[in-house]
């Protein structure tokens, strides 16, 4: 895996590239010089911990032929203060899940998803107490 960083400002407006050409934007906050034009590392990084649970959500729902019309995440994170640098120390992460699903089997995916299979969570989870939480909406 290889990612490409460039600047595309005369501030901290970066683009992060992959192999195949797939751009991320990030920026700095302006008490840094940033210009609010993206989302910040840090953001990207909780971002990516949604993302990658997800997808195994997803893809475990769908092994379980559980009928998920639609997922939402939200996540908070707290980071330290007054420190350089400013780790997460607590991630909530509150799933939405649309459809007529089983709660036992979401509850499995999710537990399956930040105990086994997300390897972010496994990185954050070396600083981070990660804590989550699910609400099921049915179809009409």
């Amino acid at each position: 895996m290889q990612i490409k960083i460039k600047r595309l400002n005369d501030a901290t407006h970066l683009e992060a590239s992959n192999e195949d050409g797939l751009t991320l934007q990030m920026d700095g906050s302006p008490d840094v010089g940033g210009k609010d034009l993206a989302m910040r590392p840090m953001q990207v990084l909780l971002s990516s911990l949604g993302g990658c649970s997800a997808m195994d959500v997803i893809s475990i729902l769908n092994k379980q032929r559980q009928p998920l019309d639609d997922i939402q995440f939200t996540l908070d994170g707290t980071r330290e203060e007054g420190k350089v640098p400013a780790v997460f120390t607590k991630i909530h992460i509150t799933y939405d899940l649309y459809g007529n699903l089983d709660e036992d089997k979401v509850k499995r995916a999710i537990d399956l998803s930040m105990q086994q299979y997300c390897s972010v969570t496994k990185m954050l989870e070396k600083t981070a107490k990660i804590t989550y939480s699910f609400k099921i909406h049915p179809s009409s």
